[in-house]
């Protein structure tokens, strides 16, 4: 097939201990999926019904690249998160399904100009300015599922300039990576190549420029880098 210009490269992250690596297709977030997270916000927690935004695949900052500071906000916060990566998809898929389409996981950061989404809250308006701006998601290279067990005390946690800012343990989540999958696959077709950020403890604070960070999902993914 021929196109009128080229194509845009395919976002991809490294795979540990590989050296193939992982193409993105689409990237989704789930929103207070943590209560004290939730609580800090000034927010409260639906049980049963999972919040959702997305992100541009190409918001996806891979290899321990630095992060550029973003224009048009003075307070860039970060927000720790596990993210997902799926191997095959579909739709209203049942837990033991979508278990069954994990591919692997990461530790990334879900990056958001909190002024903006201050403003769109306010307003009522969407918040894809405050949160899918470029560069606004940062991730590790991707442990396969069959290379990790996850439980209920693995501990996901983000220091910034050596100090601890964010702490958690998975068991904390409201919905777990499972129930997080069979929800999304109520609303998209899920497909092979999409990335799932299952949200993020409490402790979000300003990043500056300069600013050094290292995101972790204890055995499972680290992530280092700047903000530039």
């Amino acid at each position: 097939m021929r196109y009128a210009i080229d194509p845009p490269a395919i976002p991809s992250l490294p795979i540990l201990g590989r050296e193939e690596r992982f193409p993105i297709r689409r990237v989704f977030c789930i929103g207070r999926n943590y209560a004290e997270h939730a609580r800090e916000m000034g927010a409260t927690v639906d049980a049963s019904a999972p919040m959702f935004f997305c992100k541009p695949a190409d918001a996806v900052l891979a290899d321990g690249t630095d992060v550029p500071y973003p224009t048009a906000t003075s307070e860039l916060h970060h927000e720790v998160e596990m993210v997902v990566a799926l191997k095959a998809g579909g739709s209203n898929l049942d837990a033991g399904q979508a278990a069954q389409a994990v591919f692997g996981y990461g530790v990334g950061l879900d990056l958001t100009r909190r002024d903006l989404q201050a403003i769109a809250k306010a307003k009522g308006h969407p918040w894809d300015v405050a949160k899918a701006f470029d560069h606004s998601a940062p991730v590790s290279a991707l442990r396969p599922a069959g290379e990790t067990t996850l439980h209920a005390g693995t501990r996901i946690s983000l220091a910034v300039n050596g100090q601890v800012r964010q702490q958690g343990r998975l068991g904390e989540m409201v919905h777990g990576v499972a129930d997080i999958i069979a929800a999304l696959s109520t609303l998209f077709e899920l497909k092979p190549g999409d990335l799932i950020f299952t949200g993020t403890p409490a402790g979000v604070a300003a990043l500056q420029r300069g600013d050094r960070f290292r995101a972790e999902v204890e055995g499972v993914a680290v992530l280092e880098s700047r903000i530039v």
